[in-house]
């Protein structure tokens, strides 16, 4: 069910939420948190409804779009409200905002927060500066950003790294998931030798292969190198190959396309295994997981120097 409210305000949405509830039964009891999604009105606004509709069905919330419009128009709100099978698990509510209200987003959404429940923000383009010091930004107590929809990645994930405040997350972090499980798993394995040095390479634009080698860094303590390489397929913003260097000989974890990857150990045959690119959703809903602060992303952010060279570059100690 889709309920537009054009030229309304926040309370006419409330009461309309109300009578909904006791109408058709929609109803916002055991919603698990309150997701902010922060956007331009368009095409970028329903790509990320939908994502957060599809990550619903694993974490029920309210979905407050704030859906910046044209600034030289009328100040004016067009709310509109869905639910049921246009909303997956949760309750939609679109606020597209014109004018001057275009940039008065906080005080708009704080009366339709859900009572004692979690608030976590939502950027899925262009993020603020600094997303704890931004007035929606401010009231979440978790904030989400994509650095690859920047125009350079890696120089948004040093300015993320400047103005960190605990809380704050990137879905370039999710992306790295898969390699950081089987890393870890190929480790756990004899022999249980110390790593001597490492190497990440990927795509020149790839904060996901920066964040991949501050992580090793943070956890390894030993020197990291990053360099630039070619990934298979061409996409640009990949990681293509880590490697672990170790005295009986290296652990590497090489991508071979778009779903698999070759893990290559010492006295062992080289085992294919599974390393899909991971959607907005599945890096979505395991942000939506933990509504705590994130030490290890902290940690494997703040080892990713502020700036790099375009080939290569040393981290760690």
């Amino acid at each position: 069910m889709i309920v537009d409210l054009p030229s309304t305000d926040t309370s006419a949405v409330n009461r309309t939420m109300v009578d909904l509830r006791e109408s058709a039964g929609a109803v916002a009891l055991g919603r698990v948190l309150t997701l902010l999604i922060i956007t331009e009105d368009g095409p970028e606004a329903e790509q990320a409804i939908q994502a957060a509709n599809d990550a619903s069905r694993e974490h029920p919330c309210r979905v407050l779009v704030l859906a910046r419009g044209v600034r030289r128009a009328a100040s004016r709100l067009d709310a509109q409200i869905r639910i049921g099978g246009d909303a997956g698990a949760s309750e939609v509510i679109v606020l597209r905002m014109y004018g001057p209200l275009a940039d008065q987003g906080g005080a708009i959404v704080v009366p339709l927060l859900l009572p004692d429940a979690p608030i976590v923000a939502w950027w899925p383009g262009e993020a603020p500066v600094s997303p704890a010091e931004d007035p929606v930004g401010s009231v979440a107590g978790r904030r989400i950003t994509d650095v690859s929809t920047a125009k350079s990645p890696s120089k948004a994930l040093a300015k993320l790294r400047q103005r960190y405040h605990p809380g704050d997350t990137d879905l370039a972090w999710s992306r790295i998931t898969s390699w950081r499980a089987l890393l870890t798993a190929a480790l756990d394995q004899p022999p249980h030798e110390r790593i001597t040095s490492a190497t990440v390479a990927g795509s020149s634009d790839s904060a996901s292969t920066d964040l991949l080698a501050g992580w090793l860094s943070s956890r390894l303590g030993c020197p990291v190198q990053r360099t630039t390489k070619d990934v298979p397929g061409g996409e640009g913003g990949q990681i293509a190959t880590v490697r672990l260097e170790r005295a009986s000989g290296a652990v590497e974890l090489r991508r071979l396309d778009a779903k698999s990857a070759v893990l290559s150990q010492p006295g062992e045959p080289d085992r294919r295994v599974a390393l899909s690119r991971r959607t907005t959703r599945e890096c979505l809903a395991e942000e939506l997981r933990r509504l705590d602060p994130d030490e290890i992303f902290a940690e494997a952010l703040e080892a990713v120097p502020a700036g790099r060279s375009r080939t290569s570059r040393k981290v760690g100690v």
